[in-house]
C-alpha cells in the first residue's frame, strides 16, 4: 500500500498545515480574562456559535451531562457578584500576609463587566445507571463537562471573545440563585465578552502569582515518574535541575555594591544586610532583584530506623503527632510563620504512621521511615534519588506556585545527624550512646565524600535527601532558599557536594545550638543572620530571619540615592 498523499482527506485525515497551525494558536492565545472587557455585546450568532461547540465537546459515554445557563438581566449579576465577593472575603481572610497582599492587587471577577455571563451545569443522573463508562467512575460526569467548558472557551477565543472563569462562590448558594434543582451541580461561572485586547501570558503569571510547568516534567512514559516527551531521552530531574544551577552573575552583584555605595546611608552601615542583598542580586541576576516575598516553609517530616538504638528520649509516633499539630496550625513554626506572614506546607516524606489526608499536608511518603543504618544502609540508592526528586518537585511546584522565596523545615525522631548534640533534651548517657551508635555507622559504611548520593543513602533521612534536593530545585530556578539549622546545614552540604554553585541560593536563616551546625556554616561559608541559641528546628529559626532577607532587598531597591534624594556624599 502506498503512503497517504498529504493533505488528501481521504487518506490523511489531519489538517493542512495553515488551518493545523490555527488550532494550536487558539489553544496558545486562550487566556482567562479578568481585566479589559469592553461592553459590545455579543451577537446572538456568535454567541449560538460557542455554545454549539460546547455542547460538541466528547462526553464518557455520550452521556453530555452539561446544561448552559445565559444569563444577561445586570440585577442577577449583581447578586451573584455580591455572592462572589463575600466567598473572596473569606479566602483573602485565611491568606498569609505576602500572599493577601499579593491577592488583594488580582481582579478576579468579571461578572458586571462583561455583558454575557454562562453558567455551566452537570447532571450526574443523566442517562441513568447504564450509562456506559459511568459505573465504576462516576465523576466522570463532572470532567465531561470540563471538557465543554474547554471547548467554549476555544471557540469564544476564535470569535475574539475573552472568558474568564470565576470559581469563589458556595455552589448551592449560587445554585440556589440559578433556581437549579438540587441533583445538578455547578461546574463553572464564566465570564465572556469582547476584550481590548489579550495578554501575551496569563494574568496570574504576569502578576507573579503562578507560573506554568515545563511540559517535559508534565508528560510520563508508561508509568507514572519517567518523565520526558515523546521521542527524547526520558528525564532525569536530578541531572537536569544540576545541570541548570549556575554561579552567581558578577555584573548584578557588582551592580548592587555600587548601589549600597551610593545609598543614603554611611557605606557598609547595614552590615551584614548589604551582602545578602549582593547575593540576592548575584542569584536573581539583576539590580535590584525581587522582593522575596510570598515565602513558603517546606517542613519535611520522615522517621529513623536507628530510634531502635535508644537514641532518643521521645517515642517515634510524636512525629506523626507534631505532624497533625503542624497542620492544625499549633506549632512553634506556624506561629513564628504567621507573624512573619509565610505560608506553611507540611510534606510527608516518610512518617512511619499512615497520615489522612487533609489541606496542607503534600504526601510524598518514600517509606514508612528509613532503615537502622547501624545494621546496614539507611535507605537504598534508589529511595535517596526518589526523596531527592522530591525535593526537587516539591520546590519547583512551589515557586510555580507564585513563591518567590522558599525556607526549610524538618521533623523527625532520632535524627542522626543530631547525633553530634544533644538535640531535643537527652541526659548525659543518651548522648554518649547517640555518639557510639554515630560512630558505629561510620565504621560500617565507610562513606565516599567523592558519592554524596552514597552517603546520604548510608546515613541520612528521607528528609535529608528531600531537603537537599529542595534546595538545588531553588538553585536551579535561581530563587533565594533560607535554611534552618542543623538538619538543612546537612542537606545543604550533600547540595554542595551535587552542586557547589547551589549554595549561591542559600541563606543561613540561624546558628543552631547545636555543636555541628557551627561547623557546617564555616565549611559553607555562610555567616547566620540571627543567632539565639535555638534548637527546636521545624523551620522556626529560618523563618526568624525571612524578613532580614527580605528587608534587605527591600533596601536596595526602595533607598534613595544621595544623587535622586539631593543628599551631599561625603567628601
Amino acid at each position: 500500500m502506498s503512503p497517504p498523499l498529504p493533505g488528501d482527506p481521504q487518506r490523511d485525515p489531519g489538517y493542512p498545515a495553515e488551518q493545523r497551525d490555527a488550532v494550536y494558536r487558539v489553544i496558545a492565545e486562550r487566556r482567562d480574562v479578568r481585566r479589559g472587557f469592553r461592553p459590545d455585546p455579543v451577537p446572538a450568532d456568535v454567541l449560538g456559535r460557542v455554545l454549539t461547540a460546547a455542547h460538541q465537546a466528547p462526553s464518557v459515554g455520550l452521556s453530555q451531562p452539561w446544561d448552559f445557563i445565559v444569563i444577561t438581566d445586570r440585577a442577577r449579576r449583581e447578586r451573584i457578584a455580591a455572592l462572589a465577593a463575600r466567598c473572596r472575603e473569606e479566602f483573602a481572610a485565611d491568606l498569609p500576609g505576602a500572599r493577601a497582599r499579593a491577592f488583594d492587587a488580582l481582579k478576579i471577577s468579571s461578572i458586571l463587566d462583561t455583558p454575557v455571563n454562562i453558567v455551566v451545569s452537570c447532571d450526574r443522573t443523566r442517562g441513568g445507571r447504564h450509562t456506559l463508562g459511568r459505573r465504576t467512575q462516576p465523576q466522570t460526569a463532572d470532567f465531561s463537562s470540563v471538557l465543554a467548558v474547554a471547548n467554549l472557551w476555544l471557540a469564544a477565543r476564535a470569535e475574539g471573545l475573552g472568558v474568564g472563569w470565576v470559581s469563589f462562590f458556595d455552589e448551592r448558594e449560587l445554585a440556589a440563585e440559578l433556581g437549579l434543582p438540587a441533583h445538578l451541580g455547578v461546574i463553572a461561572y464564566l465570564c465572556v465578552g469582547y476584550v481590548s485586547q489579550f495578554a501575551p501570558e496569563p494574568e496570574l503569571a504576569a502578576a507573579g502569582w503562578a507560573r506554568r510547568r515545563p511540559v517535559s516534567w508534565a508528560v510520563h512514559a508508561g508509568e507514572y515518574g519517567r518523565r520526558g516527551l515523546p521521542g527524547t531521552e526520558p528525564v532525569d530531574p536530578l541531572a537536569e535541575v544540576i545541570a541548570a544551577i549556575a554561579p552567581p552573575d558578577a555584573g548584578a552583584m557588582a551592580a548592587a555594591r555600587e548601589r549600597q555605595d551610593r545609598m543614603t546611608k554611611p557605606r557598609g552601615s547595614l552590615g551584614e544586610l548589604e551582602e545578602v542583598s549582593v547575593r540576592l542580586a548575584g542569584l536573581a541576576g539583576c539590580c535590584p532583584p525581587p522582593l522575596p516575598e510570598p515565602a513558603c516553609v517546606a517542613v519535611f517530616a520522615a522517621d529513623h530506623g536507628v530510634h531502635a538504638q535508644g537514641v532518643s528520649p521521645w517515642p517515634q509516633e510524636v512525629t506523626a503527632q507534631m505532624v497533625a499539630n503542624f497542620l492544625a496550625g499549633g506549632a512553634v513554626v506556624n506561629a513564628f510563620a504567621a507573624q512573619a506572614g509565610a505560608e506553611v506546607t507540611i510534606v510527608d516524606i516518610g512518617v512511619a504512621a499512615e497520615l489522612e489526608p487533609v489541606p496542607g499536608l503534600l504526601p510524598r511518603k518514600i517509606g514508612p521511615g528509613t532503615a537502622d543504618f547501624t545494621e546496614g544502609p539507611a535507605m537504598t540508592r534508589d529511595q535517596a534519588i526518589a526523596a531527592l526528586t522530591a525535593g526537587i518537585e516539591i520546590a519547583r511546584d512551589l515557586v510555580a506556585a507564585g513563591n518567590r522565596c522558599l525556607v526549610t523545615g524538618d521533623m523527625g525522631i532520632a535524627d542522626p545527624v543530631e547525633a553530634t548534640g544533644r538535640g531535643t533534651g537527652i541526659d548525659a548517657a543518651m548522648y554518649a550512646r547517640k555518639i557510639e551508635v554515630v560512630c558505629r555507622g561510620l565504621a560500617r559504611h565507610r562513606p565516599d565524600p567523592a558519592d554524596p548520593v552514597g552517603v546520604i543513602a548510608a546515613f541520612g533521612g528521607f528528609e535529608h535527601a528531600a531537603l537537599a534536593g529542595f534546595i538545588l530545585g531553588a538553585a536551579a530556578l535561581r530563587v533565594p532558599v533560607i535554611l534552618d539549622g542543623v538538619i538543612a546545614g546537612a542537606a545543604a552540604l550533600a547540595a554542595a557536594a551535587l552542586a557547589p554553585d547551589a549554595i549561591a541560593a542559600c541563606f543561613a536563616g540561624h546558628r543552631s545550638a547545636e555543636p555541628g551546625h557551627a561547623v557546617t556554616l564555616s565549611y559553607l561559608g555562610l555567616r547566620p543572620l540571627v543567632d539565639l541559641g535555638l534548637r527546636l528546628g521545624e523551620g522556626t529559626g529560618a523563618v526568624l530571619a525571612l524578613p532580614l532577607v527580605q528587608s534587605a532587598a527591600r533596601a536596595l531597591r526602595d533607598v534613595a540615592t544621595f544623587d535622586s534624594a539631593g543628599v551631599a556624599d561625603k567628601t
